[in-house]
């Protein structure tokens, strides 16, 4: 499976809520088949499953507990998203952070059960911390820009190069992701400039009155 370009974080927004964000999931395969370039997306825990089910893309959690099957109530194990068609999770994405203790348990448990693990750090000196913990990919996001107007490769284009180096010199097999504020092709296409393999997003599209044209619009300059 090729490491998505464009990952659709649709978070707890009421445009992803129900059948919302079955539709949303649609949305986004239908624009990374016919445009070629590879997605996933992260719906809430409700609609995973059920969304995992239904699409060829990537699906991803928004966060993982790294708890054993068993006495857990209102927890979700790797094991859970296992058991699904989920390919891969979120960890300490900056609304819902836990401890480098658990971050470190929840991607080896994952690694387990064959979960793909993104993990999320607010700068380069977090991320490179998170490289030594060996996930699949790591998306920085400075916490102050994100949901904002302007984009981190605008705002400050050194976080983003700075992680990829410092990811890169760990280990260069992790895939290296950027978001906060990027809601347009050119942010994009600055943010592969700047070394990151790909995006990503949320409110953006989530949030969007027409979806698919943002979609389209943010990968028209890749």
């Amino acid at each position: 499976m090729k490491a998505p370009v464009v990952v659709v974080n649709f978070k707890a927004y009421q445009e992803a809520e129900g059948d919302r964000a079955f539709r949303l999931a649609k949305v986004c395969q239908k624009v990374s088949i016919e445009s070629g370039v590879p997605m996933a997306v992260c719906p809430p825990h409700l609609w995973l499953a059920g969304i995992a089910r239904i699409l060829e893309i990537p699906v991803y959690a928004q966060s993982v507990d790294p708890l054993p099957s068993g006495a857990g109530t209102g927890y979700i194990t790797p094991s859970m998203l296992h058991s699904t068609d989920t390919s891969g999770t979120l960890i300490n994405h900056s609304e819902h952070r836990i401890p480098e203790d658990q971050i470190s348990k929840a991607i080896e448990m994952c690694r387990e059960v064959r979960i793909d693990t993104c993990v999320c750090a607010a700068d380069a000196t977090e991320a490179a911390l998170m490289a030594a913990l060996s996930p699949n990919s790591i998306a920085v996001e400075p916490p102050g820009l994100i949901g904002g107007n302007v984009s981190v490769t605008t705002a400050d284009p050194s976080i983003v190069s700075g992680t990829v180096d410092a990811v890169k010199e760990i280990d260069s097999s992790i895939t290296v992701y950027c978001g906060a504020g990027v809601k347009t092709g050119e942010d994009v296409r600055s943010a592969i400039d700047l070394g990151a393999h790909g995006v990503l997003l949320a409110s953006g599209v989530v949030k969007a009155k027409d979806p698919e044209a943002v979609l389209r619009d943010l990968i028209s300059k890749i």
